[in-house]
């Protein structure tokens, strides 16, 4: 008996780590390594107003995410606190996000409104960025954003 139940304990926390990964996986536009922002360090973005790719040397993991940095300082203001450093939206297209639907940005396309950052899809036929920014009315865009969000970070798309 007491094997059973620590059997069904063991399978419980199994499932319930799945669930946990798959739910990250859902909410953060991560890489197969779970690596955010394709490399690019996400205190470059909201310090310095740039992107810039981060290095392996200097990473940290945060909810199960890997972020990597341009230097030791940049890795340590994260450590201290890496809630105000996350991209808005798990990483995802704001646009997008704004729109209904998740897409995968240009880690060199994004503004930084409020203390916060937010990154868009850009390719051939579309500027996201572009879209955002001629509508002139960040408030509004992020309103309807985030309630999108609400169901969208529990989905694959």
């Amino acid at each position: 008996m007491k094997t059973l139940i620590i059997r069904i304990v063991l399978v419980s926390l199994v499932m319930t780590s799945f669930a946990i990964t798959a739910q990250d996986k859902k909410s953060n536009n991560i890489d197969n390594s779970n690596i955010a922002l394709e490399g690019y360090s996400p205190v470059s973005y909201l310090d310095l107003g740039i992107a810039q790719r981060g290095n392996k040397e200097y990473k940290s993991e945060y909810n199960k995410i890997v972020y990597y940095f341009t230097s030791e300082e940049q890795k340590a203001k994260f450590d201290k606190n890496p809630n105000m450093y996350l991209p808005q939206y798990g990483g995802y297209c704001a646009f997008g996000v704004y729109a209904g639907a998740k897409f995968r940005p240009d880690p060199n396309k994004f503004v930084v409104k409020d203390g916060k950052y937010f990154l868009f899809l850009y390719n051939i036929e579309l500027d996201a960025q572009q879209l955002w920014l001629a509508e002139k009315d960040h408030k509004k865009l992020v309103s309807k954003a985030d309630n999108n969000w609400k169901k969208l970070s529990s989905t694959y798309n």
